[in-house]
């Protein structure tokens, strides 16, 4: 599971840096509110995936989720991608979980 949501918390890393610019460009905000804002969505994103041994990167992953989903109300397109990050989030999560328990079921086997 932890190497499904590290993956997606790494391309997601990816996107927010790459929204900077368009918030700059395309949305007009200013550069001291887009860079803090989705720079360090993005650094939260990496911080996440380091944390996924426990259970603190996975609330913050969820929470970087709702976040990219929020930044839609300054730029439209954020709706889209943050919804796709969030159902990949969601399949990372329970895709990752059922190979987890096919792993083990298959360790106990032998």
């Amino acid at each position: 599971m932890r190497s499904l949501a590290g993956i997606v918390l790494g391309f997601e890393f990816v996107v927010l840096a790459l929204v900077t610019p368009v918030m700059i460009s395309v949305a007009d905000v200013k550069p001291s509110t887009a860079l803090p804002l989705c720079l360090g969505l993005a650094v939260l994103a990496l911080v996440a995936a380091g944390l996924l041994r426990n259970q603190a990167g996975y609330v913050l992953g969820s929470i970087i989720q709702l976040a990219s989903v929020g930044l839609g109300f300054v730029v439209p397109v954020m709706f889209v991608l943050g919804l796709a990050f969030g159902a990949f989030w969601v399949m990372a999560i329970v895709l990752g979980r059922r190979i987890d328990e096919a792993k083990a079921a298959q360790a106990q086997a032998s």
